[in-house]
């Protein structure tokens, strides 16, 4: 942990010496940690790992550090703060709003530091399990190492973005997303720029935009409600990830290959109801007792691209029908045919290629490969009936 808490201070420093352009606005931060008491710093409402948790719009401090408890693993930090102290060398970053300073970095361990000092305040949110410390211990961490700044200076959100979205501090996807669209829409930032400031070489910040968008305008539309999905925890990487197939894109009528969408409608009005149809199959919807029929990313994702390939596959899964079934019927008889014989040709070469040292005279195994062998004297008998000749016949044929 001191070995990450070192790479990501020296990663900020870094990132504010090769920052040139600092909004006119703002005034040069003071990068120089300050001791603040801990009584005067404010967990963030803003916080972006707090996105799709329902804290109402003017949460209490109370509120915010219980829901961090709960999800955050907050109990872990605060462990590890109790067992080595603060770590003087990776301060807090905070910002002066409305009269309050909020902590923009660094919440989970203002937390852990709150929790750890007060005993109170664990009964109140209900935060068991963390030691107790002495009062000399608890005198040290009345004060707090706090780099004063601005939420939206660009040495600021570049370097929270380069810690959260491609550092080693990661959040989850929902989180990144909303936080790169936030530096996006409402800073006027372009996505070049952003994944420029951050170092991302691999498209994740036009990705994670993108899908946002995508879900933001199914909510818009009324197609879509995330707070009505079939599951607690949101798989928003699904969407993400999916956006990138092509069955899915033909779907929702955007253009082939995974190029950059970058609007905040990115999906035509005539689509808006497939865009419905698709989030509820991804994430099912609560209120009409409906379950995602992605339950994991691999393989179900690529199955239901390649269902939503074909009209069949679509009708089928429209009519509730189960994606594995849905599949089947998208990819035609003559697919599932030649899938299976093939399938059934490599598992009966893995049988025979393990039967030495696997089989030992069990006797339900030999009626099973009796019933095997029957099965496939029919299966031979009906393509011959089809008409198929068998290759000696075809051979002979040839000849004469």
């Amino acid at each position: 942990m001191l070995g990450m808490a070192t790479a990501c201070y020296r990663a900020s420093l870094l990132l504010m010496r090769k920052s040139s352009t600092a909004s006119p606005k703002v005034p040069e931060p003071q990068w120089v940690p300050e001791l603040r008491n801990i009584e005067d710093l404010h967990l963030d409402p803003r916080n972006p790992r707090l996105v799709d948790v329902d804290l109402g719009p003017h949460p209490t401090d109370d509120q915010i550090l219980k829901a961090l408890w709960q999800g955050m693993a907050v109990d872990e930090v605060a462990l590890s703060i109790a067992q080595n102290g603060f770590y003087r060398h990776e301060p807090l970053y905070a910002a002066r709003e409305d009269g309050k300073l909020y902590v923009i970095e660094g919440n989970r361990r203002l937390a852990a530091v709150r929790l750890l000092r007060d005993e109170n305040l664990r009964q109140r949110i209900g935060a068991m399990g963390l030691p107790t410390l002495s009062s000399e211990e608890r005198d040290k961490l009345e004060r707090l190492p706090v780099i004063l700044c601005q939420r939206d200076d660009p040495k600021v959100w570049a370097f929270l973005g380069f810690k959260h979205i491609n550092g080693p501090q990661a959040w989850e996807s929902y989180p990144k997303a909303q936080y790169i669209a936030w530096v996006r829409n409402t800073l006027n930032v372009s996505l070049e720029q952003i994944a420029e400031r951050i170092g991302d070489v691999h498209s994740t910040v036009a990705r994670l935009y993108d899908a946002l968008m995508v879900l933001e305008q199914a909510e818009t539309a009324g197609v879509f409600n995330r707070s009505d999905r079939y599951k607690n925890h949101f798989s928003f990487s699904h969407l993400m990830t999916g956006l990138g197939y092509p069955g899915i894109r033909k779907f929702l009528g955007l253009p082939p290959g995974e190029k950059t969408l970058g609007k905040k409608h990115p999906v035509s009005k005539k689509h808006e109801k497939k865009l419905g149809e698709l989030l509820i199959w991804m994430f099912g919807a609560k209120s009409e007792s409906r379950e995602p029929i992605i339950q994991s990313q691999n393989p179900d994702l690529r199955r239901l691209d390649e269902t939503l390939a074909n009209e069949r596959g679509v009708i089928a899964l429209r009519k509730g029908l189960p994606l594995a079934v849905s599949l089947e019927i998208s990819l035609g008889d003559e697919r599932v045919f030649r899938e299976a014989l093939v399938t059934a040709k490599a598992n009966l070469q893995k049988a025979r290629g393990t039967v030495l040292s696997g089989f030992h005279g069990t006797a339900d195994l030999v009626r099973t490969a009796k019933e095997i062998e029957k099965l496939a004297i029919a299966l031979v008998r009906d393509m011959e009936t089809n008409g198929v000749q068998p290759p000696a016949q075809a051979r002979r044929n040839k000849r004469n």
